[in-house]
């Protein structure tokens, strides 16, 4: 039995939820919790970036057993796009089979706006990077034809009816940060077909895919991209409207547990 397995004692959630940027209250509607700081297990970061609070939540949301990471490991603080796979395959040990991605995005359109969440259909990889280089094995070529599990995505969908908030769909593109882009750059993710831009999910998506686990992301729209409007994004900026943003995003999740899904 793995450490965390051993930690969460008869707990064993088989969904695990890694909250982006300032999106920890969410995790305060968690019930019958459990904490255990990231520096008690192995292999799982110590944040270095505000907004994330390093700390595993375990304990019941929408009368559903659940993990919730608080922060993560990007791959602008270490040079590796693999940082998080230790926590990956501790939650696959653990018996996690899903796992929910949240993040803080800079929105690629007018139209949506800050405060508003996106259902992630798909993304795009600018970053030049990939957690599985350097790897030999035919188990690391990856389909990523639906990277983002289709019977995932529709319990949202209807969740998002549920609890009157509304959910925007789109593709996420990673570009690896931490500096912002320019508008330069903006107008070609435009021109590609992004919706929203930030700095992390998609490699604990391949390495997610990698090891096994169905996987779903939401990102929170915290800001127009660079030159949109005249925009100038800031680290201030995301984590205030990520703030903003979390109830909207705990009523969201709340209701697709209790749905049954």
């Amino acid at each position: 039995m793995s450490l965390l397995a051993q930690r969460l004692g008869t707990m064993r959630p088989d969904t695990a939820i890694i909250l982006g940027s300032s999106l920890g209250p969410v995790a305060a509607a968690v019930s019958n919790r459990l904490e255990i700081p990231y520096g008690e297990l192995p292999g799982f970061p110590v944040p270095r970036v505000s907004g994330h609070a390093g700390l595993l939540v375990a304990g019941s949301l929408g009368g559903r057993d659940v993990a919730v990471l608080m922060g993560r490991a990007h791959p602008y603080e270490t040079g590796r796009a693999d940082a998080m796979e230790p926590v990956i395959v501790a939650l696959k040990e653990a018996g996690i089979s899903r796992l929910i991605l949240t993040n803080a995005a800079g929105s690629l359109t007018p139209a949506l706006r800050p405060g508003a969440i996106m259902l992630i259909d798909d993304h795009i990889n600018l970053s030049g990077l990939n957690p599985l280089l350097g790897r030999t094995g035919d188990e690391n070529f990856v389909p990523l034809t639906e990277a983002y599990d289709e019977k995932m995505r529709r319990g949202f969908i209807k969740a998002a009816v549920k609890a009157h908030v509304d959910l925007e769909r789109g593709v996420y593109v990673w570009l690896s940060g931490p500096s912002f882009e320019t508008p330069a750059e903006i107008r070609m993710l435009q021109i590609i077909g992004g919706t929203a831009v930030g700095m992390s999910t998609v490699p604990e998506t391949i390495l997610a895919r990698r090891h096994g686990l169905k996987v779903a992301g939401l990102s929170v729209i915290t800001n127009l991209a660079a030159g949109i409007e005249g925009a100038t994004p800031s680290h201030e900026e995301t984590k205030r409207e990520g703030e903003k943003a979390a109830h909207h995003m705990r009523l969201l999740l709340s209701e697709f547990f209790a749905g049954g899904n």
